[in-house]
């Protein structure tokens, strides 16, 4: 079992940064990989970015990649998502989430997940 608290997640005007942090318990982090999905409002669960559990391989969504950067630290259980040149689009409840077996894009895939944290970019 692994618990994910999600946090970071705040009102930012267009062109800002903001760094998420997803804080895991209760297993081996460093033998999950891990990643970050959002909800916008209105809209589906979608993927953002993944980082292997060896912290060699990234992979990140179309609409980010340039823009965010997703890290971890084990030694602290932590997983990252630094995000850069923010866009109203980018508005949503952002979602840490982690699979010892699955890296990639599919969210049904993933075993466990945060609680989610509320991104909001302001025009």
């Amino acid at each position: 079992q692994v618990q994910l608290v999600d946090s970071g997640g705040g009102l930012v005007k267009a062109g800002g940064s903001l760094r998420l942090s997803c804080a895991a318990s209760g297993s081996t982090f460093s033998a999950y990989n891990m990643g970050w999905f959002r909800q916008p409002p209105g809209k589906e669960r979608e993927f953002v970015a993944a980082i292997s559990w060896s912290d060699r391989s990234t992979i990140y969504a179309d609409s980010v990649k340039g823009r965010f950067t997703i890290s971890r630290d084990n030694a602290k259980n932590t997983v990252y998502l630094q995000m850069n040149s923010l866009k109203p689009e980018d508005t949503a409840v952002y979602y840490c989430t982690g699979s010892r077996s699955h890296f990639g894009e599919i969210a049904q895939r993933y075993d466990y997940w945060g609680q989610g944290t509320q991104v909001t970019v302001s025009t």
